[in-house]
């Protein structure tokens, strides 16, 4: 049996992933493959309580070491029992957010050296990594005034300042041009048909080589 593939999704605030993840759901399907969609962090029922920690711990300031760890244990939990039993039984996996937001979050925002979150990655993973990385980058301001038009509360993420989602964007773009065989930028500043008529683009360009 052949192994599925595995999809994800990347992205800053604002940059409309919630919209375009059912979109490519779609797409995946309607090409007749099985399907696992699945987020991070969280995917489990252990990683959905590490989420809650994560994005919503108030009980002081965590360490950003602590941040990171906490993401490479939901990680591992969601590999472990999501992810990688799914690729192996032929099922196509779509994640919002894997490794490259841990890069542009814990690496790129908090300042966290990337050597380190590389020895994380590599035993947690084992070498596991995304076939397509579809990255939905808008500028910082246009990203801040779609979460502002939502009224929803904010998560720690949500709530760092301007300068900490500008270095979380540069990192996301510094890993698009190093890993750009994987890695494919969509301009989520356009309006949504446009940016959907750019994934397509990439999905089918990647999907017709593996099918």
């Amino acid at each position: 049996m052949d192994k599925g593939k595995f999809i994800t999704i990347e992205g800053g605030d604002g940059a409309g992933k919630s919209t375009q993840i059912p979109f490519v759901e779609q797409l995946i399907r309607s090409r007749g493959h099985k399907l696992q969609v699945t987020r991070e962090p969280g995917g489990t029922e252990l990683g959905e309580q590490l989420r809650e920690i994560l994005l919503n711990f108030s009980a002081g300031k965590m360490c950003d070491d602590t941040e990171l760890m906490l993401m490479f244990a939901a990680r591992k939990q969601h590999l472990y029992e999501v992810i990688t039993p799914a690729l192996e039984a032929g099922v196509w996996v779509l994640c919002d957010r894997f490794t490259d937001a841990t890069y542009a979050y814990q690496g790129g925002g908090r300042g966290i050296d990337a050597s380190r979150i590389e020895v994380l990655e590599d035993w947690v993973q084992q070498g596991l990594q995304p076939d397509l990385t579809l990255l939905l980058d808008v500028p910082v301001e246009i990203g801040l005034g779609r979460t502002g038009k939502r009224g929803e509360v904010s998560d720690r993420f949500e709530q760092q300042q301007v300068c900490f989602k500008e270095l979380v964007r540069e990192s996301y773009l510094d890993r698009t041009r190093r890993f750009s065989h994987r890695i494919k930028r969509i301009d989520a500043a356009q309006k949504v048909d446009a940016v959907q008529i750019r994934i397509v683009e990439e999905f089918n360009a990647f999907a017709d080589n593996v099918t």
